[in-house]
């Protein structure tokens, strides 16, 4: 006998939920690179290929983007659960794989294949780049793990 399907208005405030934690989750991770690690430590820009004044700017609109992620999505989650249709559990999920998938994203895509910006400058990159994308795919495990819970518990 199969597990019965969650109705289909639950399965929609999970996705709803997964989505809205995972686009928080990636702002989240985003705010903590550009405070970390442009701010506070000056180890690069968000685009490092211009004048520092192009690179101050870029890291001021990546600022304006991650704040408006957490805000979007927090206050989307907060709407979803004053109607009593947050699902907890999708959005831990969610969450850590919008900050996974943040990091990941940005160590091979930015930092690889665009070449925007490296983690730093003046230094073998070997284990940075390792650290860098070794905590990203941490994150997804734990992610990913969470959401295969989800959907156990969901499905009965």
């Amino acid at each position: 006998m199969t597990s019965p399907r969650p109705a289909p208005a639950a399965a929609q405030d999970s996705r709803r939920t997964l989505w809205l934690a995972a686009m928080s989750g990636a702002g989240v991770m985003a705010a903590v690179d550009e405070i970390v690690f442009h701010q506070l430590l000056q180890w690069h820009h968000f685009f490092d290929r211009a004048t520092p004044a192009v690179g101050i700017l870029s890291d001021g609109l990546l600022h304006a983007a991650e704040l408006l992620a957490i805000a979007i999505g927090a206050f989307l989650l907060i709407e979803q659960a004053q109607r009593r249709r947050l699902v907890a559990r999708w959005a831990w999920a969610g969450a850590f794989l919008g900050m996974g998938g943040f990091q990941l994203f940005d160590g091979i895509v930015s930092h690889k294949l665009l070449g925007i910006h490296q983690i730093r400058y003046g230094v073998d990159l070997l284990a940075y780049d390792l650290s860098w994308n070794l905590s990203a795919l941490a994150l997804l495990l734990v992610g990913l793990a969470l959401y295969r819970r989800a959907r156990r518990l969901e499905r009965g």
